[in-house]
């Protein structure tokens, strides 16, 4: 019933992710939302963030972010990080996850997408066809349109602990 919703996989955090594992299983892409995943919503990205995308980048991935947000919040990010980015992508759509394989030059099978929420990070990842970890928020204090959807996200997640 709610299985287009469950992540492949579930992850404290983004910062804990075995990535050199992933790398190892053939996995070149890192697709990562911002907000709640790799900062507090609206912050600059933590020492934390720009450290795991140096040692991605050591590793030989391609990283991109993918954000709901307008150019001013994501550009900024982006840039102390080092990574592509898509802004306004209108996740779950699939448009901005496959844009975001082709700037890293990656395909379904090579790529993963890490973010904190179910109904756009990853059903857009599913609806991909992308592997997907899902990641605790970083901060519990939110939008409250997001909030209502923390709600529900904790119904499926009920559903998904049981499979």
């Amino acid at each position: 019933m709610f299985e287009c919703f469950f992540p492949d996989r579930r992850e404290e955090s983004a910062w804990t992710i075995d990535y050199a594992k992933l790398y190892s299983e053939g996995y070149r892409g890192v697709i990562f939302d911002i907000d709640n995943t790799l900062s507090v919503h609206g912050g600059p990205p933590p020492d934390a963030t720009k450290q795991l995308f140096a040692r991605l980048h050591e590793l030989g991935m391609f990283t991109c972010l993918l954000s709901n947000n307008k150019e001013p919040r994501v550009k900024p990010f982006a840039e102390e990080v080092s990574s592509p980015y898509i802004c306004n992508a209108g996740k779950p759509s699939v448009r901005g996850y496959e844009e975001a394989m082709e700037r890293m030059g990656t395909d379904r099978r090579t790529t993963v997408f890490v973010g904190d929420q179910l109904f756009t990070d990853i059903w857009g990842a599913k609806r991909t066809g992308i592997y997907s970890i899902l990641v605790n928020p970083i901060d519990p204090h939110e939008e409250i349109q997001i909030v209502l959807k923390r709600y529900l996200e904790r119904i499926v997640l009920h559903f998904y602990k049981k499979c």
